[in-house]
């Protein structure tokens, strides 16, 4: 199955950035909980998940695997999917100091290479819902839940780092950045509440929960999280030696809090 756009650029920049984004991200992504999206709230405190012993669990977007390993270790049959080779290479060698062994999937959650109704729960803390197209992902994680079966994700929702993105705005619209960013209006597509639900309903869930909550974050090292998280699109039209100079000229206008706003997603499949 061919790549979308969008999912090519992301495994581009992915097999790029892995190995940078895993040493310098190490241990924020490999706590010793499972621990949900940049505010790091610990699943314990959500109970989202449920008591996941014995079930089948697919993470869609799952990286280096930090969060399906901890899962395996609660009894979870586990399987990781990620678009990302050099993501998952990471994952094995994650999974080989655990000691564990469950299938990665090299895959774009817009089309899973996996058979229908074969999982109890879906779910992606950011990962796969935050890169590529809703309109795909949500439809396929339908299809890989069986009747019953649990769909739970987080990621950025509407009106997600506002005043960050007006910061980028202000910085990018100046010289030396405007003619690279002026006019382009990026890759974000921050979705609301009643829009994901509807969107979630049409693919055939029921017992539909969609809901905004604004949590503002400030990262231990603002700079270096804005640069490999926030700007990472600005970034790829920017030439190098523009880099260093635009992140610290938008941490200067924005600030050290990120003004996140979380959407939360929690769905069944009708059983």
């Amino acid at each position: 199955m061919s790549l979308s756009d969008e999912a090519r650029r992301n495994r581009a920049y992915w097999n790029r950035k892995s190995d940078e984004y895993q040493e310098r991200h190490a241990e924020f992504i490999g706590r010793p909980e499972p621990r949900w999206g940049v505010w790091q709230i610990p699943e314990s405190e959500l109970s989202v998940l449920g008591d996941v012993a014995g079930r089948d669990v697919l993470e869609l977007g799952c990286g280096a695997a930090q969060w399906s390993i901890l899962l395996a270790r609660q009894g979870a049959r586990v399987v990781g999917l990620d678009n990302s080779e050099r993501q998952l290479e990471h994952a094995r060698q994650n999974m080989a100091k655990a000691g564990l062994d469950f299938p990665l999937v090299h895959a774009s959650a817009e089309h899973v290479p996996l058979p229908d109704g074969g999982f109890d729960v879906v779910f992606c803390d950011h990962g796969a819902v935050a890169f590529v197209d809703p309109y795909k992902t949500v439809p396929e994680a339908a299809r890989l839940l069986r009747p019953g079966g649990l769909l739970v994700a987080q990621c950025g929702g509407r009106g997600n780092i506002a005043r960050f993105h007006a910061a980028a705005r202000e910085v990018g619209a100046a010289e030396p950045y405007a003619d690279h960013l002026v006019g382009w209006t990026g890759p974000w597509n921050f979705a609301g509440a009643e829009e994901t639900a509807e969107r979630l309903e049409r693919a055939g869930f029921a017992d539909v929960d969609t809901w905004l909550e604004p949590y503002p974050v400030t990262p231990d090292d603002p700079p270096a999280f804005v640069r490999a998280v926030c700007l990472r699109p600005h970034l790829e039209r920017l030439p190098a030696e523009l880099h260093d100079r635009f992140v610290e000229a938008v941490c200067s206008v924005s600030g050290s809090e990120l003004d996140y706003v979380r959407l939360n997603i929690d769905a069944r499949k009708p059983s």
